[in-house]
């Protein structure tokens, strides 16, 4: 019996890199989703292009050998299949992790297979696979007396995930243009004596955090940073924002101050942290992915939170009395990121600002106790974009 990965979330993600990388290491690849839409053209279509574009030029690899179920509609044909799977992966965005977890807890008590499943959150977030995890030992998703065990029929590792996604082609379909460069590093402490899967797009290492933090400090920061920074300046894209000179030196600014924090805190080299600074700001100008600044600063309400790009380094940084004007700078663009058309979270932070006051809205969209150090740099800086709004 060849191997067989289950994997969550049918989205561009799913379907350009993480089903993409399986389907090379010679999975098939059993789509999950609950949209009704994406779940009839995957299993209509036998074959889907992923285009891989790079400063070489344009790669394109075609991924079969798949087949997709509507959990929504058949769930316990998704129980069956990862019951008897090999890998279990995810790309749903954090918010819907509690909404999978009840399927795979199923799952995973059904399993009489030997070897534990390995179970990987594919997501923009620190500790992701911790967070599903969480949610499928829970009570309702787990029999409480099969918690003691469930280290036998699953394992749980965390990963890092970093490749750019632009926006797609409108008559795409399920074809994804994608960059060529990744990188997907996982946890392979938790298999343990059963060694971990073999997935030869990922790199398997015993101390992830250095990486995650590298990764959401640097990519993530800048990338946000120079969307915002361009949103406010009325610039098109990514490679607009950072044509523009004052965007291109607040973005590097941005990078020395998450820079110093990551170097500190992990041990990495200043010139090795410099060379990856300045190879993500060339992968984030590069003018063919047509990043547009709006996709890449939605969800605001997420970016502003408290562990992600701006507030998670400004906060450690401030904790030992480092410099954050950079950060900041790039926090108050963020946060007026407000009413853009398509995104529901910048709507949201949008009746927040207009409707509570500044040291309330620091608590609740940045998650700072107003006796941590940065909450009163913050405080100052909505009060300024909540005068803007009046």
């Amino acid at each position: 019996m060849g191997l067989k990965a289950v994997h969550f979330g049918g989205g561009n993600i799913g379907r350009g890199f993480v089903a993409e990388k399986l389907h090379i290491a010679g999975y098939e690849v059993v789509f999950v989703d609950v949209m009704d839409s994406i779940i009839e053209q995957l299993q209509k279509t036998k074959e889907y292009t992923v285009t891989e574009i790079g400063g070489e030029g344009e790669k394109v690899n075609k991924i079969n050998n798949y087949r997709a179920i509507n959990s929504k509609t058949h769930e316990t044909d998704v129980v069956d299949e990862i019951a008897s799977a090999d890998l279990v992966t995810c790309a749903v965005g954090p918010n819907i992790l509690k909404f999978i977890a009840p399927v795979i807890g199923k799952a995973i008590d059904k399993r009489s297979v030997s070897k534990p499943i390995a179970v990987i959150a594919c997501e923009n977030a620190i500790g992701a696979t911790d967070t599903l995890a969480g949610f499928i030992k829970d009570s309702k998703n787990t029999p409480q007396d099969r918690l003691s065990s469930i280290h036998d029929r699953a394992r749980f590792a965390n990963s890092a995930i970093d490749r750019i996604v632009p926006g797609q082609d409108p008559n795409a379909g399920l074809n994804v243009k994608i960059e060529s460069f990744y990188e997907w590093v996982v946890d392979k402490t938790p298999f343990a004596e059963h060694g971990h899967p073999e997935v030869s797009a990922i790199k398997w290492v015993d101390d992830l955090n250095p990486y995650i933090e590298r990764k959401l400090f640097t990519v993530n920061t800048g990338h946000a940073a120079a969307a915002y920074y361009g949103y406010a300046r009325g610039k098109h894209t990514i490679h607009e924002s950072l044509q523009d000179t004052e965007i291109n030196k607040f973005v590097y600014d941005c990078l020395g101050e998450t820079s110093h924090l990551i170097v500190k805190k992990h041990g990495i080299s200043v010139e090795e942290q410099k060379a990856y600074v300045e190879k993500i700001v060339k992968r984030i100008s590069n003018p063919y992915l047509e990043d547009v600044v709006e996709r890449v600063g939605r969800a605001p309400l997420r970016k502003l939170s408290r562990k992600e790009r701006f507030i998670g380094p400004a906060s450690q940084l401030a904790e030992s009395g480092d410099k954050i004007d950079a950060l900041l700078g790039a926090v108050e663009q963020a946060f007026t990121f407000l009413d853009v058309e398509g995104d529901e979270e910048s709507a949201e932070l949008s009746k927040i600002m207009k409707s509570t006051g500044a040291k309330e809205v620091v608590g609740k969209v940045c998650g700072l106790e107003e006796s941590h150090p940065l909450f009163k740099s913050i405080v100052p800086i909505v009060e300024k974009v909540q005068k803007g709004l009046k």
